[in-house]
C-alpha cells in the first residue's frame, strides 16, 4: 500500500510540474507583445520598450527564459505580475479561498445529486424516476455553464429575488454558482452510476443476497452501491479539474473574485507569471484530489485493499 502511493505521488508531481511547462510553452507562443500590452496605447520611444524587455528577460532566447522559470519554480518564487508588479503567490493566495469555496459547493451538488439520481434511476428503470433522472443528466452534459448560470441569476436573483446576483460573500453568494458548475458533474455521475449500478443489479452474488432473505433495500444500498461506486469515484475524480476550469466561466458570470477570474484577466494580458501561477496551483488541488480517489478505492472495495 505504502509503495503504491509513494509511486502515484511520484507521477503526480510529474503531472505538476509538466503541466507548468506546457503553459508556459503555450504563453511564449501566443500571438501579442506582453511589453505592448504592460504599456496599454501609453506613448513611449522604442528604446524604452526595449529597455523594458531587457529589464523583464524577454529578450533572452525561449531556451533561457525557459530554464530562468523553471529554477524560480523549483525555489518557490512565482514572480510578479507584469500588468501591477504585485508578487503572484499572495495574489493567488488571496482569492484561492474563494474558487475553493465554489469547487466544494459545485462538487457536492455534483456528487449527491448525481449519485442519488443515478441510483433511483437504476433501481426504477424505465419509469418516471428512471425519465426524469436521464433528463437532468442530458441538461447537466449539454448546456453551456454561462447559458445555466444566466437563466439561474433570471429566475432566482431577478425575478424572485432570493439570491444574490454578484459577489463572494456569504453562502448565499455560492447558491447559484455551485448550482451552476454541479449540475454539469452531476449530469456524468447520473448516467455512470445508473449504468454501472444496473450492470451489477445483474450479477449473480445479488441474486444470492437476494436468496438469503436480505430487504430489497438492504441489497441495493449496502451492495450494489459499494460495488458501483469504483467507475463512479474515477469519474469524480476527473470532474474536480472540469470543475476547476469551469470556474473561468462562472466566476466571470457572477463576478467572484476567484483564481478562475485573475486567469481570464491574465490570459487576455499575457500576464505569464499570473498565469503560471494560478496553472501551478490548480495542478496541485487536481492531483491531490485525484491522489485521494485513487486510495479511496481500497477503503471502498477491500478486494483492491487486499491485492495492494
Amino acid at each position: 500500500m505504502t509503495g503504491t502511493f509513494a509511486t502515484r505521488l511520484l507521477t503526480s508531481l510529474l503531472v505538476v510540474i509538466g503541466s507548468s511547462m506546457l503553459v508556459f510553452v503555450i504563453m511564449y507562443v501566443l500571438p501579442g507583445d506582453p511589453v505592448l500590452q504592460m504599456l496599454d496605447g501609453t506613448a513611449t520611444t522604442p528604446e524604452a520598450i526595449e529597455q523594458m524587455r531587457q529589464q523583464l528577460g524577454l529578450d533572452q532566447p525561449f531556451f533561457v527564459q525557459f530554464m530562468q522559470y523553471f529554477l524560480q519554480l523549483l525555489q518557490g518564487d512565482f514572480g510578479a505580475s507584469r500588468i501591477d508588479s504585485t508578487p503572484v503567490l499572495p495574489k493567488i493566495l488571496e482569492h484561492v479561498p474563494a474558487t475553493l469555496a465554489l469547487t466544494a459547493a459545485s462538487a457536492i451538488v455534483s456528487v449527491l445529486v448525481g449519485t442519488i439520481l443515478g441510483v433511483l434511476s437504476a433501481i426504477h428503470r424505465n419509469g418516471v424516476i428512471d425519465i426524469l433522472a436521464r433528463f437532468v443528466g442530458l441538461f447537466g452534459i449539454s448546456m453551456p455553464t454561462f447559458w445555466t448560470g444566466i437563466l439561474l441569476l433570471l429566475l432566482f436573483s431577478i425575478h424572485m429575488g432570493l439570491l444574490p446576483i454578484a459577489g463572494s460573500d456569504g453562502w448565499k453568494s455560492l447558491v447559484l454558482p455551485g448550482l451552476t458548475l454541479g449540475l454539469v458533474g452531476a449530469g456524468f455521475i447520473v448516467r455512470m452510476v445508473r449504468n454501472t449500478m444496473l450492470e451489477v443489479i445483474s450479477e449473480p452474488f445479488i441474486v444470492t443476497l437476494r436468496s438469503k432473505g436480505l430487504t430489497e433495500k438492504v441489497v441495493m444500498y449496502k451492495h450494489a452501491l459499494r460495488n458501483a461506486l469504483i467507475p463512479a469515484l474515477t469519474i469524480m475524480g476527473v470532474m474536480i479539474g472540469e470543475l476547476l476550469s469551469g470556474t473561468v466561466v462562472v466566476e466571470t458570470v457572477f463576478a467572484r473574485q476567484g483564481i478562475g477570474r485573475i486567469l481570464a484577466d491574465a490570459i487576455m494580458s499575457k500576464d505569464m507569471p499570473v498565469v503560471q501561477g494560478v496553472v501551478f496551483f490548480t495542478a496541485i488541488i487536481y492531483v491531490l484530489v485525484n491522489l485521494l480517489v485513487d486510495v479511496s478505492y481500497s477503503f471502498v472495495d477491500p478486494r483492491i485493499r487486499r491485492s495492494q
